[in-house]
């Protein structure tokens, strides 16, 4: 009888240590070969495992990633949401004016297509306002990610509507996880917001106008270096260096820009 209460401990012991060490779905996700050396090279900035783990994206979630532009987070919640969960990248509309957008879903959609396994089940939506603004059906998700967008829907005076239609999307009790470079206090926020960078005030002013209420913000992506006072904005700073060759090692010491995260629900 002893011998068999031995094996039995010792085999609940081996197999919770092993359940210990087995890593996540979300860890596979970010370590997966889909994601290109380039885009792992930026997880010092981007905290994607901290970041995910903050707006509570479980892997049997409904989620839309809005803008998701070439995939940087494509690439990890495809994976992570392919088995049991579902994902609507909302993107561009094919029919956009601007030539940037038509290039970025243009190569959007030729990343996804090249792996059917790892993105085979991702449902395009679209986001182009004023124009289309269902991102996916009316109170069908979990969650609504943003990475760094919000500065573009202000300089096209689409802030408001598109908070709307995320609000729109989510469920009762769903959660809108905004990521954005962050703006000084100390600065009257240009409604255009043609720096790039964004006032948190400002941003949770968007939501609650929209009907979201306020959760908690986190400084997962903060950056003390940056100091938001560059000749060409946010995008003088790594990964755009839009100075090219001045100063790059200066900016390239200062890293990615300094960013909120800060989550918001939709009230049940």
């Amino acid at each position: 009888m002893k011998s068999i209460l031995l094996a039995l401990l010792l085999a609940s012991s081996f197999s919770s240590s092993h359940a210990a060490e087995k890593p996540s779905s979300l860890h596979q996700a970010i370590d997966g070969k889909q994601r290109s050396a380039e885009h792992k090279q930026r997880d010092k900035y981007r905290h994607p495992q901290q970041t995910l783990a903050f707006f509570d994206v479980k892997d049997n979630m409904t989620v839309v990633e809005v803008w998701p532009g070439e995939g940087w987070y494509t690439e990890i919640l495809a994976p992570y949401l392919k088995d049991h969960g579902k994902l609507y990248a909302a993107h561009f509309s094919a029919d956009a004016d601007e030539p940037y957008f038509k290039k970025n879903l243009h190569e959007f959609v030729k990343k996804i297509k090249s792996q059917p396994k790892v993105y085979g089940k991702v449902e395009l939506s679209v986001l182009q306002p004023p124009k289309f603004l269902q991102i996916a059906p009316e109170a069908s998700v979990d969650r609504v990610l943003t990475f760094r967008n919000v500065h573009n829907w202000m300089k096209n005076d689409q802030a408001a509507a598109v908070f709307n239609a995320m609000y729109k999307a989510l469920k009762p009790g769903g959660i809108l996880g905004v990521v954005e470079h962050r703006n000084s206090t100390l600065k009257p926020q240009d409604t255009k917001a043609l720096s790039g960078y964004v006032t948190e005030d400002y941003v949770i002013a968007l939501a609650r106008n929209a009907g979201f209420e306020f959760l908690d913000k986190s400084e997962i992506n903060a950056n003390s270096k940056d100091t938001k006072d560059y000749p060409e904005g946010v995008w003088t700073l790594p990964p755009a260096l839009k100075l090219k060759d001045k100063d790059r090692k200066k900016y390239q010491a200062i890293g990615e820009s300094d960013r909120m995260t800060i989550k918001f629900i939709k009230p049940h």
